[in-house]
């Protein structure tokens, strides 16, 4: 198959343990993309968390994409145009923010353009948030009335057990509306209806002309499931949990052994 599309996972996929991009890796996607494919990074990151290893990747100069917020956004890098965009409605924020209050140690955030917005405190969880993006934590008294901006996501960050009990009852309640997951054991993703990585991926290959048979979507957590199943060749990396690698049709070398560098050597080249 000639495969048009590679789309990458960040953390635990694309970057190594020490969340960096080694050379050869990086070198092997600007050669792929000098022969006219295309290259997104898809990641439950915000748009700012993304653009230093798009940067890196050279995404501007060909006009490949980043798929940030786990779908809710993408963007076209070239152009700086925003393919697609789906935002949260407003009105579940204050309630979602006052229900997270009664969890002890959990905290929630989200993100305006330059900064990670905390609306209870910050824990060591939102503060791994921070790190995985490079930006600071703003603590605000009134979380709802900070988020005066559409908002692409909602994060709840704590103690796996806490949050599992805290997902269940969001779900319970917001299921008909909102897309409720954890990315992470210790991160709880609050999503617009139906976003996930695939559903998006697919307003974008229906936007440029391609099918899902000429992508590959590579991935190592629960968040990326949905586009490793919906690709023509779906990629779990060794490090993967286990769920992501019984949905794959490959499984590359981890992250530690450029794995990624493996795929496009064993597929794309």
């Amino acid at each position: 198959m000639d495969y048009q599309m590679l789309v990458l996972d960040l953390d635990g996929t694309l970057t190594n343990s020490k969340k960096e991009l080694t050379e050869p890796t990086r070198q092997a996607l600007l050669h792929i993309q000098e022969n006219g494919k295309k290259v997104v990074l898809a990641s439950g990151r915000p748009i700012n968390g993304v653009l230093p290893l798009a940067e890196k990747l050279e995404l501007q100069k060909y006009g490949s994409y980043i798929l940030s917020f786990n779908g809710a956004r993408i963007t076209q890098c070239s152009t700086g145009k925003t393919v697609y965009n789906k935002t949260l409605p407003h009105e579940v924020i204050e309630p979602i923010y006052r229900f997270i209050r009664n969890f002890p140690g959990l905290d929630i955030i989200s993100y305006d353009a330059d900064t990670i917005i905390s609306g209870i405190a910050p824990n060591e969880y939102t503060q791994k948030e921070a790190f995985i993006n490079k930006m600071k934590v703003r603590l605000v008294d009134d979380f709802p009335s900070a988020l005066s901006f559409p908002v692409n996501k909602l994060l709840i960050p704590g103690e796996p057990t806490v949050l599992k009990t805290c997902m269940s009852q969001l779900k319970a309640q917001y299921h008909s509306f909102l897309n409720i997951y954890r990315s992470e054991p210790f991160f709880l993703e609050i999503m617009p209806q139906h976003i996930d990585k695939a559903y998006s991926l697919q307003k974008l290959l229906n936007s440029i002309g391609l099918t899902a048979e000429q992508m590959i979507c590579c991935g190592d957590g629960y968040n990326d499931v949905s586009m490793i199943e919906y690709a023509g060749l779906g990629v779990a990396m060794e490090n993967a949990q286990s769920i992501v690698k019984d949905s794959a049709d490959f499984i590359t070398r981890s992250n530690d052994e450029d794995g990624i560098l493996h795929v496009i050597q064993t597929f794309m080249q």
